[in-house]
Order: C-alpha cells, then structure tokens, then sequence
C-alpha cells in the first residue's frame, strides 16, 4: 500500500525516506498540526522540548486513531521546532524516532522556526497518513 523510497543517489537519511509513494484510490488523511496541549487546552512541558515531543506524539496518535489510522501508516511529517540549535532540534528527533514514526520510515521534514502558534510552544507535527480498509 506505500512504497517507502531511499534514492540511491542521494546521500542516506537517517531513520526517514526521501519520497512515500501511495497509489491511486487510497484513502489519506491530512492531519492538522499537532501541538503539546492536554485535553483541557494547558501547555505541557513548559521550557521542555522533548516533553512537548511526547505530548505532541501522544495527541497525533489520538488525531490518527480518530480517523482510522495509526502511526505505521504515516507517509509523510513536518516538525517543527523552536530554536536553532541543532542539538534542540536532534533531541525531538530522537522523540519521533522512538515513537514508531520512523518504523516507515516516513518522509520527514524537521524544521527550526522562531516561534509557533501557542504561547510556549515549542514543538508542533503535521502528518499525512494512509487510513487502511
């Protein structure tokens, strides 16, 4: 049902493919930034990016489950992260890679950015997945 593909002739990712491949007559389901709030709309992990991972991991499970999915069956993520040092944003992707997401691996972008949309946030996801029969 996807087709997983590492070019060759481009340097190897890490735990990630360069292209996810879905054929025709699929169902997909584009998911709408994840973001670390908890069911009452509060902040977790104020200060703490790879807390905010795993809270943002934990609500796009709930996002994927609510239409049918799961995280095998993400084709393709955005991360997005607060800062600009490398070692911040390695620190959420080690989030990712133990959730499963990279099990795909999935195509992923990870992106350092100067803010996001809550007050505190430091972390965001935005997936497209595969939702099976």
């Amino acid at each position: 049902m996807i087709q997983r593909v590492t070019v060759p002739s481009l340097f190897p990712p890490p735990a990630y493919s360069h292209a996810s491949v879905v054929e025709a007559g699929t169902r997909l389901a584009f998911l709408a930034g994840s973001v670390p709030l908890d069911a009452d709309g509060e902040l977790v992990g104020p200060g703490d990016p790879v807390r905010q991972a795993e809270q943002v991991v934990a609500n796009l499970r709930e996002q994927l489950a609510a239409v049918g999915s799961d995280l095998a069956h993400v084709v393709s993520t955005d991360v997005y992260v607060v800062g600009s040092e490398p070692a911040v944003l390695s620190a959420v992707w080690e989030v990712v890679e133990a959730s499963g997401l990279s099990a795909g691996p999935h195509s992923s972008t990870l992106i350092g950015v100067a803010c996001l949309g809550y007050t505190g946030q430091l972390v965001e996801i935005t997936a497209t997945a595969v939702v099976p029969e």
